[in-house]
């Protein structure tokens, strides 16, 4: 607990809540499966504004709850309690509150519904979300709609568990809310997540810690699995393991400190962090140009300009794990719904900026958002071209900035670059989507109009924009933005709108002294992008300057796992810091906010002790997932998996390590659909022609130009 938090030895496939310690009864399956068969209760998602945006996504995954299975099993172990391991981890990875497996008697199908070859079923339970007070203004979107959230986003969970399980051979569906087969009630106390215990028939069922707010989804398969016993009737939890925490589950003293912070602000202390009128680091307005997304590295991998190894990979390289592959679907069906009608009037109440970004604030935690905030636009945040060249234009003032967390405890589990990886980049960016089109399809119903920017079809740029919004610094790891409280374990997503907001100010919490004398990022980096020298500038940034390309060939050809997330893994600023994380973490972390006057002496030794105490190392409790890549139609055993650990020795010389640079004047036309081959020896060499940060401010104070360089190349037409 000093130096690790609570959690560290625990599971992860035993959940935050000590569901292991409460009293099971075995004799209860018996007496559910007597129970007679219960007809589907018709229920429509009709609360509120936020009731009518649910519908459609809740429709989206419906769409998606069923599919073809893959024409052979996966190689899997004959352990079914590993194999139950596996499927909760993924569902406590998706963010379920509680997970459970049982055997599906004939009695849990509806009347009606003919009964499929499917004997065991996971219970998947979501805790409602905390309704924001009677004064803020979502009170008033979201009312009548709390249950209908959670429940959908327990849908969401179970179609991915069933696309996993069906890539691995079986025969899997997933049942939610409006599209249930089965008695959802029944088969979480057959689970061991529900008691009928005191309530009278027809009253429901309610959970030991969290009483009746819930919602749940189910998957159904054939899938053999270790299966969970059900809860006895006088199973209770006891008032103080739930405080403390017992067996590292969280502890009540951690939901108490979230429940009495205001509904529009984090889990995470950001109001303590210095606000400032610029990003740290220099950005010169006036000459960063603005980019086609042809430019892009995986895009331009896409279209050829990396070689064909790379174009092979492009479109399998993060979802060649079964889990991500699950999510896929669900992400692309979203974008035709990222846009759309605007209501013919504007809500009156949605006049003041302020109270509307408190309002949108709230509802993104409600939805499931880990870190919000908003600024305005800069142009040069929008992409000049689309992916077919057309021109894009300006179209929105103010943006919502999200930050989707990529899960620690899978992190510590992981080597940053092993079959997980690309799941972890997948899983934010499927609740990214989730929650932003959610969000902009209840602002559009306001009168205003919005588009949700995902990193499936976005036009802006969004590290510029969660660096103006005030939710981190630039970092070392280069064109990467650090949170001071989750450090670079995120995804981005954006909402740009025109309704009135309150804009955030950018902060300062001292990174750029931190991550100028940590190197870990770099040192560890398996393809050595990440600089070890200084800053430079880059198309008008100051940044740490990776070597983009070099990183995209490694993430797209990895072969031992899916994708690459070591830097996230092994940054010194990826922890817990609350009220179950380590005390000397939650010191460093309130010391780093603070304290910004004992940078010097704080960052040598920060970076030595991360490395004494372990940090980066993988943590055999939270690897959950089985190692599994999937070739051509189905699921095989990868030739290998990436099982790296830290390397505190090793050294590069800065004027050894050779960067290739890609600047404006060196992107594809915007409109080139045939390949543009990068040239690696044109990308060294123009490394002569960067700034460093001080010779740029000065020859900006002279009055002179911007550098030929940071001229983005036309259109072909």
């Amino acid at each position: 607990m000093l130096l690790h938090p609570a959690s560290k030895n625990r599971p992860f496939h035993l959940g935050p809540f000590p569901l292991e310690t409460l009293a099971r009864d075995p004799a209860i399956v018996e007496r559910e499966a007597a129970r007679p068969r219960v007809r589907a209760q018709a229920r429509a998602l009709d609360g509120g504004r936020l009731g009518a945006a649910l519908r459609r996504y809740l429709d989206i995954f419906i769409a998606e709850a069923d599919g073809p299975v893959a024409p052979a099993p996966a190689p899997l172990p004959d352990a079914l309690d590993r194999r139950s391991q596996d499927i909760k981890g993924a569902g406590y990875f998706m963010d379920a509150s509680q997970a459970g497996i049982c055997r599906v008697p004939e009695s849990a199908w509806l009347t009606g519904v003919e009964p499929r070859d499917h004997d065991h079923a996971v219970v998947i339970l979501v805790e409602h979300a905390r309704m924001p007070e009677t004064d803020n203004l979502a009170h008033g979107w979201i009312a009548g709609a709390i249950d209908d959230a959670a429940a959908v986003r327990a849908g969401e969970i179970a179609v991915c568990l069933a696309g996993h399980i069906r890539w691995m051979g079986f025969a899997a569906r997933a049942h939610m809310l409006t599209a249930s087969e089965v008695d959802a009630d029944r088969l979480a106390v057959l689970a061991g997540l529900a008691q009928r215990a005191g309530a009278a028939e027809g009253e429901g069922i309610s959970n030991p810690f969290l009483g009746k707010g819930f919602a749940l989804a189910v998957v159904t398969t054939p899938y053999p699995m270790a299966v969970d016993q059900p809860l006895a009737d006088r199973a209770v939890v006891h008032p103080l393991a739930q405080w403390w925490g017992i067996n590292g589950a969280q502890s009540g003293r951690e939901r108490n400190r979230r429940a009495a912070r205001p509904s529009h602000l984090s889990r995470y202390p950001m109001e303590t962090v210095k606000r400032v009128d610029r990003p740290t680091t220099l950005i010169l307005d006036d000459e960063v140009p603005r980019v086609p997304k042809r430019a892009a590295f995986f895009e331009r991998a896409l279209k050829g300009d990396l070689g064909a190894k790379s174009q092979g990979e492009r479109g399998r390289f993060a979802t060649k794990h079964p889990l991500s592959a699950s999510q896929r679907g669900m992400i692309r069906a979203m974008v035709p719904y990222q846009d759309g009608a605007v209501a013919a009037s504007v809500d009156p109440a949605t006049a003041d900026p302020a109270a509307n970004a408190r309002a949108v604030k709230a509802l993104s935690y409600v939805l499931g958002a880990d870190l919000t905030g908003i600024c305005e636009v800069p142009d040069y945040a929008w992409y000049s071209h689309g992916e077919d060249g057309s021109v894009i234009r300006p179209y929105h003032r103010y943006a919502i900035v999200m930050l989707i967390d990529q899960g620690y405890d899978t992190m510590e589990g992981a080597s940053g670059d092993d079959w997980i990886s690309g799941a972890q980049s997948m899983r934010s960016y499927l609740r990214g989507a989730e929650i932003a089109g959610i969000m902009a399809e209840v602002m559009r119903g306001l009168g205003h109009a919005a588009r949700s920017q995902t990193n499936a079809d976005s036009d802006v740029l969004h590290i510029p924009l969660v660096l103006w919004a005030g939710l981190g610094e630039l970092s070392r790891i280069g064109e990467l933005v650090l949170n001071p409280f989750v450090g670079p374990r995120f995804k981005s997503v954006v909402i740009t709108t025109d309704m009135p907001l309150a804009v955030d100010r950018p902060i300062d919490f001292g990174l750029q002294a931190f991550c100028e004398g940590c190197y870990k990022c770099a040192r560890e980096c398996p393809c050595d992008a990440i600089p070890f020298g200084d800053k430079v500038m880059f198309n008008g940034y100051e940044m740490w300057k990776p070597d983009v390309e070099r990183c995209t060939r490694y993430r797209l050809t990895n072969v031992k796992g899916s994708a690459c997330g070591r830097c996230m893994k092994t940054c010194p600023i990826n922890k817990v810091v609350d009220a179950d994380g380590a005390w000397l973490t939650r010191i460093a972390s309130w010391l780093g906010v603070n304290a910004m006057w004992a940078k010097p002496v704080m960052v040598p030794v920060a970076a030595w002790f991360d490395d004494v105490i372990g940090n980066g190392r993988r943590n055999p409790a939270k690897k959950w997932w089985f190692d599994h890549e999937i070739v051509g139609d189905r699921t095989v055993e990868p030739v290998g998996a990436n099982q790296r650990d830290i390397d505190p020795t090793r050294r590069v010389d800065p004027a050894k390590q050779r960067i290739a640079y890609y600047h404006a004047d060196m992107m594809p036309p915007p409109d080139a659909a045939d390949p543009v081959p990068v040239d690696r020896k044109a990308g060294y060499a123009a490394a002569g022609k960067v700034e460093a940060p001080g010779d740029a401010a000065r020859r900006k104070a002279r009055g002179d130009g911007a550098p030929a360089h940071y001229t983005a190349v036309p259109p072909r037409g």
